[in-house]
């Protein structure tokens, strides 16, 4: 990998990440919100007949430094070590939502652009300004003035309230207690190096990913895993259930001022999916799909934990699956004892610093772009690494690593636009923000398979972002395509993990440097369908969730009762009394009732790989750029339909998923292994 100085690459640097105190944040802020209300009066004295030069030249320079102001005020309160910079920027980032929302319900911009002649103008633009204007009107631009004025307090509550939900999900972090050795019992030898004992005996871990998934994976004891299950899943409870109760009626209020019958109508109406129903229709075919491979894949679960516990006649939530990315306990055992893919063995081969090395010697290769280090001083904590990407001489953008946990920090896994590509304007810069095992001198830090999963996940986003950086407004990012397509670009980037080939160019021995044996990358490659349908519905159980919350009238469920039932109908693992899933549950802010989409783009991420696959090897570059082409590189200057039809041929079908669903073989019994 090359590396080079800071001053080798210029770049558009951010406006907020590497200020050092709340007032150089609250600074900036008012000098860019200050500038962004002179445009917004400058656009509104335009004399002349409107036109994209004097008219949509200007708002997008509007929309470009809010959206700025917006993205990295969020990622500073994500990732920024101290506290006050954490909440100057979530101050910043709700201030530039308030100025935004209050542009977006001006009349007299809306009529402005709506008057915009753009029977000329490239399709890229008149599709920005068609997407604008839909959008203005669906957030109540043509509303009466006292509509509009509830409507702006609306947005601004929902802000706040949805920026308090993820604070109190981010700073809530428990802790939990192993009282003595026999409780640690099956974890492996370098995790609990990393925890050593206090004098009593005792060790602490808490319910930060990096420490609570290994336990469920991997902990004996049934009623261990149970109680921190508990301890993970009322992360953040009870404080969210009151701001839970007030976001949810917040936006079905803000649906019913906009004329929507409940906020799910209004998320879901500019999406691929188009309506609540639809939505709701999507999920049960494929439950309906699922079901079957799911209750075989239950049956075999459940036979094995017999094995342990002869009167067991259920699975609970601490036994199979988990909320997050990553599996439950007895398929563990099932991917060890019947296949020999033992995630203790395979976690050998994933040092981090390999794993790094791999995601960017693949994409590179695959996409043909390379990465070069950069020795920038500006970063917001010691530990974030900075890379630029280039394709030939041509520099692409800049990415920032921030990969290992630390207390303050966003406890999951994201990639966050860092300055916002246009050409013309500024060069795309983005972060991947993740909570990765860090290495230590002379301890390498050993990846779970799943996590090498989610690096790749990620890394898929950023390459997205990075590539369509280059449109001709800020309308036409990678953050505006639809969302329902969003995530198929990444689900599709994970498949490059699970061959074997292609696992085996950077999964080496943290020892002896070997790469992982043929054999056994085969057999996770087989081991990985395991459980496959049962994650399947359990998507859909939380995108039910995310559906119905938002679809129903706030007051009339009870937010725990209604999670639990859903959770029942879809699911075959047991729900976990004295939970609340629902606080910690950070998709219900953003994503709102489109938690769908991960299933959405699931189903068209598998038919864009069985096109990418049919064309013959993985590591096939030409390919890979064709793909690029077609899929990455035009981030949303045309409908996401658009796109998948290009690269495909066809419409998106469903039969590449159900293919991928029915090819797990059933796994080997035991006189079979």
């Amino acid at each position: 990998m090359e590396r080079m100085a800071a001053t080798e690459t210029p770049t558009s640097a951010p406006r907020l990440m590497f200020l050092s105190t709340p007032g150089e944040v609250a600074e900036r802020g008012v000098h860019d919100l200050a500038r962004v209300r002179a445009l917004w009066r400058h656009l509104l004295d335009v004399a002349a007949p409107r036109s994209v030069a004097n008219t949509w030249v200007v708002y997008d320079e509007v929309s470009w430094t809010l959206g700025q102001l917006i993205v990295e005020g969020r990622l500073l309160a994500r990732v920024h070590p101290t506290a006050e910079m954490r909440t100057a920027g979530e101050k910043l980032s709700q201030e530039a939502e308030e100025l935004a929302t209050e542009i977006d319900l001006d009349p007299r911009l809306f009529r402005a652009l709506e008057s915009i002649p753009l029977g000329s103008e490239p399709s890229a633009t008149r599709f920005a300004v068609t997407k604008t204007i839909r959008r203005m009107r669906r957030n109540g631009a043509s509303l009466p003035d006292a509509d509009r004025a509830r409507v702006q307090k609306l947005q601004a509550d929902t802000v706040r309230l949805g920026l308090e939900f993820e604070r109190n999900i981010q700073d809530r972090i428990r802790t939990f207690d192993f009282h003595d050795q026999g409780e640690m019992e099956g974890l492996p030898s370098d995790y609990l190096a990393g925890h050593p004992p206090r004098p009593d005996g005792s060790v602490a871990i808490t319910t930060s990913y990096p420490d609570a998934f290994p336990v469920f994976k991997y902990a004996r004891r049934g009623d261990v895993r149970r109680r921190l299950t508990v301890e993970f899943l009322n992360q953040a409870y009870p404080e969210n259930v009151p701001v839970l109760a007030d976001l949810l009626r917040q936006r079905s209020a803000l649906a019913h001022a906009l004329s929507y019958p409940n906020f799910a109508a209004y998320a879901t109406e500019d999406k691929m999916i188009g309506t609540p129903d639809a939505a709701a229709e999507f999920l049960a075919r494929l439950d309906a799909v699922a079901r079957g491979p799911a209750q075989r894949e239950f049956a075999t679960l459940l036979a094995r934990k017999q094995e342990d516990e002869p009167s067991a006649t259920g699975l609970g939530f601490w036994d199979a699956v988990m909320f997050g990315g990553d599996v439950g306990y007895y398929t563990e055992k099932i991917r060890a004892e019947r296949y020999h893919a033992d995630a203790r063995e395979l976690r050998a081969y994933f040092p981090f610093d390999q794993v790094r090395e791999g995601v960017m010697q693949i994409t590179g290769e695959l996409f043909g772009v390379r990465f070069v280090r950069v020795d920038e001083p500006r970063r917001w904590h010691p530990s974030v690494e900075v890379f630029d990407l280039f394709d030939g001489e041509q520099r692409l953008g800049r990415f920032y690593l921030d990969l290992h946990p630390r207390e303050g920090k966003f406890t999951h896994a994201m990639c966050a636009e860092v300055v916002l590509g246009v050409a013309g304007r500024a060069a795309p810069e983005a972060a991947l923000v993740c909570n990765f095992p860090e290495p230590a001198p002379g301890k390498p830090a050993l990846m779970e398979p799943s996590d090498v999963l989610t690096f790749f996940h990620e890394f898929g986003h950023l390459l997205h972002a990075l590539f369509s950086g280059r449109g001709p407004w800020t309308a036409t990012i990678m953050g505006e395509i639809e969302w329902d397509f969003v995530e198929a670009p990444s689900q599709f980037l994970e498949e490059w993990v699970r061959d074997p080939a292609t696992l085996r160019r950077f999964a080496r021995h943290y020892e002896t440097g070997e790469p992982i044996p043929i054999e056994l990358a085969e057999k996770w490659g087989q081991a990985e369908s395991v459980s496959q349908a049962s994650l399947v519905l359990r998507l859909i159980a939380n995108a039910a969730i995310s559906l119905e919350y938002y679809r129903r009238e706030p007051g009339s469920f009870d937010t725990t009762a209604l999670a639990r039932e859903l959770w029942e109908k879809h699911q075959l693992i047991g729900w976990v009394e004295g939970a609340h899933i629902e606080c910690r549950f950070g998709h219900l802010f953003g994503y709102s009732a489109l938690y769908y989409t991960y299933a959405w783009s699931l189903v068209i991420a598998k038919d864009l790989f069985a096109r990418f696959r049919a064309s013959g090897a993985l590591m096939n570059p030409t390919e890979g750029r064709r793909y690029r082409q077609a899929i990455l590189d035009p981030g949303s200057t045309r409908p996401a339909a658009e796109l998948i039809r290009e690269y495909l041929g066809r419409v998106s079908s469903l039969e590449s998923f159900e293919r991928w669903l029915d090819s797990a073989a059933p796994p080997p019994s035991r006189a079979q292994r």
